[in-house]
């Protein structure tokens, strides 16, 4: 089909980039994903998708992502959902150097790697759609989530940044701010507290123990949590809209810490922020 429209979305191994990529090809997009695990691959391959190992930390393998679906698609590549991310959890206090940087080179580096290396892409064909999945965490800060926050402030920093660099280039930029979405986001974070931080010896070590409870499923669920069809209603307009928006909020978490951020005094937001779980 010389005339379907064609996109890149990361972090397809489940959840939101899982699901996104199955509606966009049932929507007749062609969709080349990646995972980055090899495991992953013949899932989205028995369902028609393309699907590319890409590992946001190494360099080499978002080249040659990217060279070879410019050779599969003749160059043309409409749009890019970055999306492959994790949480680091923690206080800030006991993250070393080290373990931040991961975060930064996972969530910040690899994107704007890889969204670099697209849009000449785009930029030859005068059009194209670069919609960033930020988090409500990028907006509003979270106690124990300073890495992830950290790491989403950068993200909403370069891309509102390059929406207004790109301006009358054909090239649109939008953010998805999600709140809680069913995934195994939580789970993986829950990986992560436990491999990086050291939550027997912390001053944090209550809060650790509280966290752990609610991330492990013991400690109840959020009943705000929407399942990813929610982010791929948003996503759809910002991929196909004559006016893509700079931000798309989802969750009525996310829609109301917008909100009070935007109309409360700040030293009454941020402990109100203190105390919100």
């Amino acid at each position: 089909m010389p005339d379907q429209r064609t996109i890149i979305v990361t972090g397809c191994s489940s959840g939101i980039g899982a699901h996104c990529a199955r509606a966009l090809k049932a929507d007749g997009w062609r969709v080349f994903a990646t995972v980055r695990r090899h495991q992953d691959l013949a899932a989205l391959e028995r369902d028609g998708i393309e699907a590319f190992f890409m590992d946001y930390t190494r360099s080499e393998t978002i080249s040659d992502f990217v060279r070879d679906v410019t050779e599969r698609s003749g160059g043309r590549i409409d749009a890019l959902f970055n999306n492959g991310a994790y949480g680091q959890p923690g206080a800030v206090e006991d993250l070393t150097t080290d373990v931040l940087r991961q975060q930064f080179e996972t969530n910040v580096f690899g994107w704007h790697e890889l969204t670099r290396q697209v849009i000449p892409l785009m930029r030859r064909r005068g059009r194209g759609r670069i919609v960033q999945c930020s988090s409500i965490l990028g907006v509003v800060p979270y106690r124990y989530r300073g890495a992830y926050t950290a790491s989403k402030f950068a993200i909403e920093g370069l891309s509102v940044t390059l929406r207004m660099e790109l301006q009358g280039s054909g090239i649109h930029v939008s953010l998805i701010e999600p709140g809680p979405i069913t995934s195994r986001f939580t789970a993986n974070a829950l990986a992560k507290i436990k491999e990086n931080i050291d939550v027997t010896n912390s001053v944090h070590a209550a809060d650790y123990r509280r966290q752990l409870a609610r991330l492990d499923g013991s400690g109840g669920t959020n009943r705000h949590k929407l399942g990813p069809e929610a982010v791929y209603a948003v996503l759809k307009h910002a991929l196909t809209s004559s006016k893509p928006r700079p931000h798309y909020p989802v969750t009525t978490p996310a829609k109301q810490g917008m909100l009070l951020k935007r109309f409360l005094p700040a030293d009454l937001f941020y402990r109100l922020m203190r105390w919100t779980d």
